[in-house]
């Protein structure tokens, strides 16, 4: 069993204008709001993958501000801040050197403080060091250690930025120890089930759900032995906020799932039968793809459905309408309340987890290869024929191809989703994703 790294989660956290959104959009690269390939979903740009020298972390923005009035703007930031608290293993905390130390920024760093959690101040708009260095010290103010000077839009002092953000991950536990638990992130919008599917499993009400303030704490694991198997349950309940605002309770909803997925190995997307599938539900499952995860999808509250002998297929034509960039999916349908089919989930779990991990000989995919390319001819272009030399597995969860080819602008999307078909017919998989990567190699004359 291979160690498992965990990525650590940034999040940043500041005042409207600050450039919150230019710093997010330099270190991820532009326009990273719309996900390629994943027809149907472009979302907001609430996370993305960043990679340092050879750290990788997930960068989180914690959300967008109204500008209303000075007392919405410190709730909200307040609110951003708890997020971060929540769910971030270190906080970047922007302010603007050209607006000065504001009170809302004081009565945050306060908070902040108070959570022990890293926190590094961040100055941006720092645009020349001769100019402003003096307005930067004046953040010390803030108690919260040394304000870094950076410009987001002229990408100036990054390097120092993210050294010292990186400086506070921990080392050990970014490997985590061999933990040969299968992890089981159940995911969904708010009131699916979800707490009840993991109750119900446990067979004794384990996972307190209450509206109690502060009872939105990080998601909770659940330890179940089955069948003499042990089990992480990942739950991302506790969106028990009232009165707030739709948007900002997506937005918490998908930086919770973000950080479950992230830990899971497998995603169990839970979707409400008596609601439908919907885009939020799209979006959700949009994560689990992202990050290559096996995903079982579980249609909830079965019991509360008119059935007839056509239901089961036509509500599955329809999640793998709304869904259709995870056709790999498995789908289940379920009853929190009847216990209906729940024992299936530990044995769905239990294939899916062996398809994700899974491996295939070399020798046997080249022989796959070589049959679906004389069924069908690779593409050419002006006259130039794709050439495909070799493939071979480089890595599992999700299982990982490389192959090689003559050319990679040859190489077309819809014949690597082909080729896919072609071993999936031949070996399955599942439940899992299967990731390609595409490399050039010269013709040997």
């Amino acid at each position: 069993m291979s160690k498992k790294k965990i990525k650590p989660i940034v999040a940043v956290v500041g005042r409207p204008n600050v450039g919150k959104s230019t710093l997010f959009n330099a270190l991820a690269g532009e326009n990273i709001s719309i996900v390629k390939d994943t027809p149907g979903i472009t979302r907001d740009r609430i996370y993305a993958d960043i990679s340092w020298l050879d750290m990788n972390f997930t960068l989180i923005d914690t959300g967008g501000i109204e500008p209303d009035s000075k007392d919405i703007i410190l709730s909200q930031m307040r609110e951003q801040a708890q997020i971060a608290i929540d769910t971030a293993d270190v906080i970047i905390f922007m302010v603007d050197v050209k607006q000065g130390l504001v009170d809302a920024d004081s009565k945050v760093a306060d908070m902040l403080r108070r959570s022990h959690k890293p926190v590094i101040l961040t100055v941006n708009k720092v645009d020349s060091y001769d100019k402003y260095m003096a307005d930067v010290y004046e953040f010390y103010n803030l108690g919260i250690g040394e304000p870094f000077a950076i410009s987001s839009v002229n990408k100036l002092g990054f390097g120092e930025l993210l050294d010292e953000v990186t400086s506070h991950f921990d080392k050990e536990a970014a490997t985590e120890e061999e933990d040969d638990r299968i992890k089981v992130a159940i995911v969904g919008k708010p009131n699916v089930g979800k707490s009840s599917i993991i109750n119900k499993l446990i067979g004794e009400n384990r996972v307190i759900v209450s509206d109690i303030a502060g009872t939105t704490r990080d998601a909770i694991d659940t330890e179940i032995t089955h069948n003499g198997k042990e089990y992480v349950f990942i739950d991302t309940a506790g969106l028990r906020r009232k009165n707030k605002i739709k948007e900002e309770l997506e937005r918490y909803m998908i930086i919770r799932t973000v950080a479950a997925v992230e830990r899971a190995d497998i995603v169990v997307l839970v979707i409400d039968a008596v609601e439908g599938v919907t885009e939020q539900d799209a979006k959700i499952a949009g994560i689990a793809h992202d990050r290559g995860k096996a995903v079982i999808i579980a249609v909830n509250k079965w019991d509360a459905i008119q059935k007839d002998n056509k239901t089961v297929n036509e509500y599955t034509q329809k999640v793998r309408q709304v869904l259709s960039f995870m056709s790999y999916a498995e789908i289940l349908f379920i009853s929190a309340v009847t216990g209906q089919r729940l024992p299936k989930l530990y044995e769905m779990i239990d294939v899916v987890n062996e398809n994700h991990s899974m491996r295939v000989a070399t020798g046997v995919l080249n022989e796959i290869m070589a049959e679906a390319v004389a069924l069908q001819q690779p593409p050419s272009d002006k006259g130039k024929r794709l050439r495909l030399y070799y493939i071979t597995q480089v890595a599992v969860k999700p299982p990982t191809f490389v192959i090689f080819v003559n050319d990679k602008e040859l190489m077309h999307f819809s014949y690597t989703r082909y080729l896919e078909n072609q071993i999936r017919e031949t070996f399955g998989f599942r439940g899992t994703p299967l990731k390609f990567i595409i490399r050039e190699r010269k013709d040997k004359k």
